[in-house]
């Protein structure tokens, strides 16, 4: 038979000597069917160069071969690490993954969601503009299809999740400056940020660490970008009881802060230590080094893939498997790591230092 441009199932079926349900399961896998008869088959799809027609399959109530993603922002580092490992688990897989980015916005969410449910995804990856979102929850309860959130569990809801230890992460890294006998020590974040699980996590861990040492903490969450941070440490290095130490929960307000002390010609640490919450690729290259807590990103892309595509095996969710490995609420936690280097105080290459003196 001629090679042609739009070969069909018939094509396929007809040139194989064999019957079009037989072409179909060599498609979907190649169950029932003889090692002779699936390998001639697929010799002739090569032949044919047959596309299956995905439109036809979806209409049968076939599966799309897709997953989405929608994650706040593809700009930063850490979803778009989490995001090329949960692409390189779903192509593993044999499924794309299609990617969408609301912006932290809940009405961007849901109008990406609804279109991703339209065009028939097989499963969902989510990183939820907030955690506490009704109707969120009620739109991914009709849907019918498996969901894992990672990053920010979705509360109210049965759906898994893989977080980091934020709290844990955030008190480990307050003590740390603590313990090298800085007292005066702020913590900054970005406007409109602090209503997001993450971020209130790490305040709080923050908060716990200076209270159980009976120090005064001071929380700013209104820089919004480099200016607005430079002005920010202006009017604190400057003022009445200017502090010795600063923790920054997020990675972008860690290279502002950064570049920031620098212009100013601030000293770190000798006149101010600097703590970031997330490593990014030049915090251990910069002169002094950037002493962060490091979150799994890789590793919590892989993981929420992975527990979608065990939900996807299973004819409908078993309790006792989704909530391996995890707690009661579903959320499996992922540990955080202090990378201690300079700009906390320590030498370079080594875990800690003597306290300040």
């Amino acid at each position: 038979m001629k090679k042609t441009p739009h070969a069909t199932l018939a094509d396929v079926a007809r040139e194989a000597r064999v019957g079009t349900s037989t072409v179909s399961r060599v498609i979907r896998g190649g169950a029932r069917v003889s090692p002779d008869t699936l390998e001639r088959v697929r010799a002739v799809i090569r032949k044919l160069d047959y596309q299956p027609n995905d439109a036809a399959r979806i209409l049968k109530g076939e599966r799309t071969k897709t997953i989405g993603l929608i994650v706040p922002s593809v700009a930063d580092p850490f979803f778009a690490i989490c995001a090329e490992a949960a692409q390189e688990t779903s192509r593993s897989h044999g499924f794309l993954l299609i990617v969408t980015c609301s912006n932290n916005d809940p009405r961007v969410e849901l109008e990406n969601l609804n279109k991703l449910v339209q065009r028939r995804v097989d499963g969902l990856l989510l990183a939820p503009a907030a955690s506490r979102n009704e109707e969120l929850v009620q739109i991914l309860n009709r849907a019918s299809i498996p969901v894992v959130s990672f990053d920010r569990p979705i509360h109210d809801s049965l759906i898994p999740s893989v977080v980091s230890t934020n709290f844990k992460g955030a008190k480990e890294a307050t003590r740390h400056l603590i313990s090298h006998g800085y007292k005066r020590i702020v913590c900054l974040g970005m406007k409109g940020e602090d209503s997001l699980y993450t971020n209130k996590e790490r305040i709080r861990g923050y908060r716990t660490a200076m209270q159980e040492a009976n120090l005064p903490p001071k929380v700013d969450v209104s820089i919004n970008n480099y200016e607005s941070a430079e002005l920010a440490l202006k009017a604190y290095l400057y003022g009445v009881n200017p502090p010795d130490a600063i923790f920054a929960i997020r990675n972008l307000l860690t290279i502002y802060i950064f570049e920031a002390l620098h212009k100013l010609r601030v000293r770190i640490p000798k006149k101010v230590a600097l703590v970031g919450f997330d490593d990014f690729q030049l915090a251990s290259t910069v002169n002094p080094s950037i002493t962060v807590v490091k979150q799994e990103m890789e590793l919590m892309g892989k993981m929420a893939a992975e527990l979608l595509f065990e939900q996807l095996t299973l004819k409908h969710q078993s309790s006792s498997k989704m909530t391996n490995g995890a707690d009661s609420s579903g959320v499996r936690w992922l540990e955080t790591e202090l990378i201690v280097r300079e700009s906390c105080g320590c030498r370079s290459n080594s875990s800690f230092n003597s306290p300040r003196k």
